[in-house]
């Protein structure tokens, strides 16, 4: 056998290789496959406003009356016992100086301004209510409603704390805002975010949940 016939053996056996090994498939049979592939091994996104939905709406709105502490109590209690007032009533996901309180309490509105309303206490102390910058993560871990085991990742448990600031946006800052005139009281509940190691009472910012203006 020559050269020639050797080397022509030689390719038509490549060939014969390649085309058994190479083959072509449609496009919609690929992306098929390949979501249907999803579908089994992946995990659906999570969906944080359908969560924040249903956390504002059966959990902490029905608990917030009962579970939020007195205001003028806590302040009275973290100017004379700053540890037990922090380990009785403050919330906080993770660890640190950084801590959350439900607060409830009612008084008369001093102040309207861009950014809050201003609300001063029977006990002589005043809080501001915010009504412009509604961000964070008070609102969200001050109940203690939600638990850090429920989220595979920390921007899942972010995305959280968006909506739920989205909600007070949309539902609650405008009826304050129409409600909110000097002179007439407010009831409101809301969270508050203090740190331990560094303690200043003299400005306290409110996140609001629930305002409504007294009857009088």
């Amino acid at each position: 056998m020559n050269k020639t016939v050797k080397y022509l053996i030689g390719f038509g056996l490549l060939g014969l290789i390649a085309y058994n090994s190479v083959y072509f498939k449609r496009l919609d049979e690929v992306k098929a496959a390949g979501t249907a592939g999803a579908g089994k091994a992946g995990k659906a996104a999570f969906a944080a406003a359908p969560y924040a939905e249903t956390f504002w709406t059966t959990k902490l709105l029905p608990a917030a009356p009962n579970s939020a502490t007195d205001l003028a109590t806590l302040l009275s209690l973290l100017k004379t016992d700053k540890e037990k007032a922090f380990s009785t009533y403050s919330q906080a996901l993770g660890i640190g100086n950084i801590r959350y309180f439900l607060v409830k309490g009612e008084g008369a509105v001093t102040a309207v301004g861009p950014n809050e309303v201003t609300v001063s206490l029977p006990s002589g102390e005043t809080v501001h209510l915010a009504t412009e910058y509604i961000f964070g993560n008070a609102v969200r871990d001050a109940s203690g409603l939600i638990k850090i085991t429920e989220f595979d990742n920390t921007a899942d448990l972010n995305s959280v704390s968006a909506e739920i600031n989205d909600i007070i946006r949309k539902t609650v800052i405008p009826p304050l805002k129409a409600n909110a005139t000097p002179g007439k009281k407010l009831a409101f509940i809301g969270a508050i975010e203090l740190n331990r190691a560094h303690l200043h009472l003299e400005t306290l910012n409110l996140i609001p949940i629930v305002a409504q203006r007294v009857k009088e």
